[in-house]
């Protein structure tokens, strides 16, 4: 008998019901009705028939815990008492069909954990919501906008089983960090890792504590990016505000999950199959396996993404490409046939994830989460690429333990995913042909860096600092001054408002001035805001410098390739670990 089974012959299973149409892509719960009811009995308050459909129970699994959460959403919706008659609909023999939205299966990830959402009301209350407050950004994703979402993996021992994990009486780390960043046309997405060792600074978090008030935890120099969540009282906001302060990129919201999330949503899909390329027998993980393909779930599952001595040179970098391979296994069979036409599989899921998710309050809803896999359910899995960010052995230990930016290869890297450009060559192809409608703006773009250039001396130049690091507005100015020839600047200090990307604003008939500065800064096209009226005589250029500003002399405008060498794992592909 199965976990959803009543035990009675009796009693129809509601999972074993669902059916996909073909029509409209949804699951519908159809059952034969037996009784005949009167139109004016129907109005009356009465009990639920036996075949009320009721959401499967969900797995033996505890609720991960997590610092400062509360319990989001509405409570369940009743099911049925047992025994009575099924209401007639309309009278006659017809069936009755109760249908949910199916076919979405969104899945955001984390190393040694999993967070994925279906929609389903009564889900709300499995999920724990965290405020994190100006963390993320107000008011939820925008359609029309990037999205950027961290998919945090912890390593606090919560749970059943779970008790040989992580450090006993911890209260958690960020074990497993991945920046989730789905591109402004939905096409592609990017997932970069950031290792746990790395060397970093954790800026100044303002945390809400339990009784409503906000305590702001000191910043540190030189930390190591996994005590950005957990130590000190660091919650899920803090993670986002180093990430930030890592990378420049503006994180929209988080997910989180522990240990439970891999062991339950692998065993929920059936096994995600796995390949080795020779025998593996890890005595610290418990992981033992023969070269060749398996399908992994539950603690074998766990144990995969946990090893750090069964592949590579057993360090943390080689432990992230494993975990984006089994990732990138587990995406390919959420989204197979096989798993969306199952609905046992579809309601297994949606408990599995729900229970093991904690998530910011902008998202912290089914309905949310619905709206977001809406979003993300279209996006090709070889659109997908994984990548980590580069580093280098940290030069200040002897016994190499941790390790610090490799500046060279990353600020690129960031560059790109700063200007929403695809990892993924096969994505461009396809995007060239299909987005006709962008191709044409974009070459309105490009046109305005078309034409004259002026010379340095006769540029004019007001510098704003309206969202870069502090000094900003100075340095550009020396550099302008005393590397470019730029005489005619000012620097006007802060910017009324701050803004995310750095712009330029002109009169027509400054465009050559424009062009010129454009091609000193490495100015995207998108960076120039021509107005429609020309400028009186020596008024001066304003130009604004946003969150995307990292220094003088640094170039905005993002690379179309990655930097050579740079890891990724293509999440179509199936890969052996070695």
């Amino acid at each position: 008998m199965d976990a959803q089974s009543r035990g009675r012959a009796d009693e129809i299973d509601p999972a074993d019901q669902w059916v996909l149409n073909p029509r409209t892509g949804n699951y519908e719960l159809r059952l034969e009705d037996t009784s005949a009811q009167a139109p004016s009995q129907r109005s009356a308050p009465r009990a639920a028939p036996r075949r009320t459909p009721v959401p499967p129970r969900s797995p033996a699994a505890p609720s991960p815990a997590v610092p400062g959460p509360r319990r989001g959403g509405a409570p369940p919706p009743g099911g049925g008492r047992r025994g009575g008659r099924s209401r007639k609909v309309g009278g006659g023999g017809r069936k009755r069909a109760l249908t949910i939205t199916g076919g979405t299966l969104a899945v955001l990830l984390i190393g040694g954990s999993v967070a994925g959402y279906l929609y389903y009301q009564h889900l709300n209350g499995n999920i724990v919501v965290t405020d994190v407050g100006d963390a993320g950004t107000s008011g939820g994703f925008k359609k029309d906008q990037p999205i950027n979402i961290l998919v945090i993996g912890t390593d606090k021992r919560s749970g059943a089983g779970n008790e040989g994990y992580g450090d006993a009486g911890s209260v958690g780390h960020a074990d497993t960090t991945i920046l989730f960043h789905v591109s402004k046309d939905r096409s592609n997405a990017t997932a970069l890792s950031i290792p746990r060792d790395l060397i970093t600074t954790l800026p100044v978090c303002p945390t809400k504590q339990p009784d409503g008030s906000t305590k702001d935890i000191p910043g540190e120099r030189g930390a190591r990016f996994n005590t950005s969540l957990g130590q000190a009282g660091r919650d899920p906001g803090c993670t986002m505000r180093t990430v930030k302060e890592l990378t420049g990129i503006q994180v929209d919201h988080f997910m989180m999950a522990d240990f439970n999330a891999v062991k339950n949503l692998s065993t929920a899909v059936g096994g995600v199959p796995v390949c080795v390329a020779k025998d593996v027998n890890d005595k610290d993980s418990k992981l033992k396996l023969t070269a060749g393909e398996h399908r992994l779930e539950g603690e074998q599952a766990l144990a995969f993404v946990r090893t750090r001595h069964a592949f590579g040179n057993e360090s943390d970098l080689d432990r992230i490409k494993t975990q984006q391979q089994f990732l990138s296994s587990m995406m390919r069979e959420m989204k197979s046939k096989e798993t969306l036409t199952s609905p046992k599989k579809f309601f297994s899921l949606a408990e599995a994830a729900t229970k093991s998710l904690s998530v910011d309050s902008g998202i912290g809803s089914i309905g949310k989460l619905t709206e977001l896999a809406g979003e993300l359910k279209n996006i090709d899995l070889k659109n997908i690429t994984f990548t980590t960010l580069p580093v280098l052995d940290n030069p200040a230990e002897k016994v190499k333990a941790t390790v610090v930016v490799n500046q060279a290869q990353a600020e690129p890297l960031l560059q790109m995913i700063r200007g929403d450009v695809s990892l993924t060559e096969v994505e461009k192809k396809e995007q060239a042909a299909k987005n006709a409608a962008d191709a044409d703006a974009k070459a309105k773009l490009d046109a305005l860096l078309q034409g004259a250039r002026a010379e340095a001396k006769d540029v004019r130049v007001d510098v704003y600092n309206g969202g870069g690091p502090a000094g900003s507005a100075s340095g550009t100015l020396n550099w302008l001054q005393n590397t470019k020839g730029v005489p005619k600047s000012s620097n006007l200090g802060n910017a009324p408002a701050k803004v995310d990307t750095t712009q330029l604003e002109y009169a027509p008939n400054q465009a050559d001035q424009a062009r010129a500065l454009a091609d000193m800064m490495g100015l995207p096209a998108t960076a120039l805001k021509m107005g429609t009226a020309d400028a009186a005589p020596k008024t001066p250029m304003k130009l604004t410098l946003g969150a995307d500003f990292k220094g003088a002399g640094v170039s905005m405008t993002a690379p179309q390739q990655a930097p050579e060498g740079v890891q990724r794992v293509e999440a179509d592909k199936s890969v052996c670990a070695k």
